[in-house]
């Protein structure tokens, strides 16, 4: 995997001479009084987090229908959070964008992206991006154009694309390479229309099909690198890291060696089956203090943006209780010390590292 990056990090066009140069992971365990801005975290929520949320069994959601007002107003009174992200056909469409507007002047939020839907219709059961029939694939680049257009207009600079139908679930069922390709110049196409949205890619390993074309942080940074233009990098959900097995901080500093392609977080927890869209930190708790520390560590300064699925739990208290367990793991993180972690690191030391989390954590 390294080599292939590698590879794709080596080629000589104009527009990858333009790109910050790679640098090796270990100068990132350098001077951390040198790198330690002052931190400011952004907190967000897909606005369907404050919603009804639905599954096979009980279709018409777990709680009532909330209208866009009242999702707009639970996000609002949900402490410390900044900004929303919006579904396209859910949260916004062409035809609501005064109704939106209005929700953004009347409560004190930001709006963080627009997830374009590539998912939700029937018309895209068999791929957005990669579907076999062109018209299908061409009103795919035509969707995602439409949100870039009302993100400029809503004063965002972001959309994240999840096509969560572009892939397959039979073997014979794919052109592995044609399609791919078909995914590629459609993402380049949407991110030369407007070089002010950044389009960030998000992957999946399965679901809704059992395999997804976009699938892992490498294979998704190989398909920001190949498409070549600066305005493209990467959504990383942390559950959808957890279900490829993946350490999370290591897909992080990835990201950040191979072109700083991190532009965007979902945050969530799971049991790695199953994208389960828990509570941050209820399942993953050293995991994700590790995560927090890297994203510090590379200067991350984007959205944190909280991806719950919260059936039983109330939502805005789930969003609340996640951004709760972010702030408390930074004040370990502060608590123990970014110079001793560091330092820790570079011992390498299993039995250290355990008793720095140990007393981090507990005392």
């Amino acid at each position: 995997m390294v080599e292939i990056l590698d590879h794709c990090q080596t080629k000589r066009t104009e527009i990858d001479r333009q790109r910050p140069k790679p640098f090796r992971a270990i100068a990132l365990l350098g001077n951390w009084k040198k790198m330690q801005p002052m931190r400011d975290i952004k907190f967000s929520a897909i606005l369907g987090n404050f919603g009804a949320c639905s599954d096979r069994f009980v279709n018409k959601g777990y709680s009532e229908q909330k209208s866009l007002d009242e999702l707009f107003r639970l996000a609002d009174d949900t402490p410390n959070l900044k900004g929303v992200e919006l579904l396209g056909t859910s949260h916004i469409r062409e035809d609501n964008i005064k109704e939106v507007k209005e929700n953004f002047e009347k409560y004190d939020l930001q709006l963080a992206s627009i997830i374009p839907d590539h998912f939700s219709k029937a018309e895209w059961g068999k791929g957005s991006f990669s579907s076999k029939d062109p018209k299908i694939r061409r009103k795919a680049v035509d969707v995602t154009k439409t949100m870039m257009d009302i993100a400029a207009e809503l004063e965002c600079n972001r959309v994240s694309l999840w096509p969560g139908q572009d892939g397959f679930d039979y073997s014979f069922q794919g052109d592995y390479i044609e399609e791919r390709g078909w995914i590629t110049d459609g993402i380049r196409e949407c991110a030369k229309y407007r070089s002010d949205i950044k389009v960030c890619i998000e992957y999946k390993i399965k679901e809704p099909r059992t395999h997804s074309y976009i699938n892992t942080v490498g294979t998704t940074l190989l398909i920001a690198n190949e498409i070549g233009l600066e305005n493209v990098g990467v959504t990383l959900d942390v559950g959808h890291a957890l279900n490829c097995y993946e350490n999370v901080a290591d897909s992080v500093a990835i990201l950040k060696i191979y072109g700083d392609k991190l532009f965007h977080l979902h945050l969530n927890d799971n049991y790695r089956l199953w994208d389960d869209d828990m509570i941050v930190g209820s399942v993953h708790t050293i995991e994700y203090l590790e995560l927090l520390f890297w994203l510090d560590k590379i200067k991350y300064r984007g959205w944190y943006s909280m991806d719950l699925y919260p059936y039983r739990e109330i939502g805005s208290k789930a969003v609340t209780e996640s951004i709760k367990w972010i702030k408390g793991f930074f004040e370990v993180i502060d608590k123990i010390g970014k110079e001793n972690i560091a330092g820790i690191i570079k011992s390498g030391d299993a039995a250290r590292i355990s008793a720095m989390i140990r007393k981090g954590l507990i005392g």
